[in-house]
């Protein structure tokens, strides 16, 4: 939803429960000279609505420019991507906020029939029609207090994985690996699980598997996998390098899984990681003929037992004999 909309539909709503609570009042209305239906264009600032309109588009105009501005710092200052989101997501909270309140004030003239007639559509409509969105624009103010992820995050929420490109005051944007832009709805955060791999850092942990034989050499395959990732490009080395290993059963069999817990520089490097150390891994297994999970079938013999008797022809001949 672009910034115009977001303060338009405010605008709206507000026009849109006064002429509905007007309505809904009919016969009270009409005993009541002072707030007639026939007044209600009275309280409309037909010049401020002008004014709010020319206000509303200089401030979708200043909010493009400065998203823009903030793209291009963060492509050059890479450092500093995550910081200026955060800024860009306030500034943006504030000047929606304030733009609101400016054409509330602007479109109407606010008095005390006014107010009242207001609070009493509002508590109404908020019981009714605006629950989902009141409750939204409360969970975003939540959001940013509380900040249980921030702007540039790469989240996991409700099956969907990518990074957050924005926080509005209705919804939270999310950029999956797809390029797909979801949109979730503020509220959804307050009582469902959110997962964040950052947690507001550049750098973020990547967790791999690897499956060997339970026969194969474990040691050397996992000096292998510690050196694919230590000489990968996207390898952040500030960050320690793990390779963890354990028996595991996969598919009715025994086999060695070894995992390896590293930190990639840059959430966007995070599938590029896994591919480079990927390819790595099964070139070296691939050279030292490290081999996957597979049956084994054992042949045992009893060290006790009597050796095999000989073939009956045999047998028979040393008798003839």
């Amino acid at each position: 939803m672009s910034p115009y909309v977001k303060v338009s539909t405010n605008l709206v709503i507000v026009l849109t429960a006064i002429v509905s609570a007007s309505s809904s009042m009919g016969q009270e209305l009409s005993d009541t000279p002072e707030i007639a239906l026939g007044q209600l264009s009275e309280l409309i600032r037909w010049s401020g609505v002008l004014s709010s309109v020319v206000l509303v588009l200089a401030v979708v105009v200043g909010m493009r420019f400065i998203h823009n501005i903030v793209q291009q710092i963060s492509e050059q200052f890479v450092q500093r991507r995550l910081l200026l989101h955060k800024l860009e997501t306030i500034l943006q909270f504030a000047v929606y906020i304030t733009t609101t309140i400016v054409v509330f004030n602007l479109s109407l003239r606010v008095d005390e029939r006014v107010l009242a007639l207001i609070g009493g559509t509002l508590a109404v409509a908020v019981g009714f029609g605006l629950k989902d969105l009141v409750a939204s624009f409360i969970a975003g103010l939540i959001i940013m207090i509380d900040r249980p992820f921030q702007v540039g995050d790469r989240l996991s929420f409700d099956e969907q994985y990518g990074d957050v490109v924005s926080i509005g005051l209705r919804s939270v944007r999310l950029k999956t690996l797809n390029d797909d832009i979801v949109t979730i709805p503020n509220n959804k955060f307050l009582s469902d699980t959110t997962v964040s791999g950052n947690f507001g850092e550049l750098d973020m942990h990547v967790g791999m598997d690897f499956f060997i034989g339970y026969d194969q050499d474990v040691s050397t395959a996992r000096a292998i996998i510690e050196e694919a990732a230590a000489s990968s490009r996207y390898i952040h080395l500030p960050r320690p390098i793990v390779v963890l290993v354990e028996q595991t059963v996969l598919d009715n069999y025994v086999a060695i899984k070894l995992r390896l817990k590293a930190y990639v520089l840059d959430t966007r490097y995070e599938k590029l990681f896994e591919t480079d150390v990927n390819l790595r891994v099964i070139e070296a297994f691939r050279k030292k003929d490290i081999k996957p999970a597979a049956i084994l079938h054992r042949h045992l013999q009893h060290p006790e037992s009597e050796p095999a008797q000989p073939p009956l022809e045999n047998s028979a001949k040393g008798t003839n004999s």
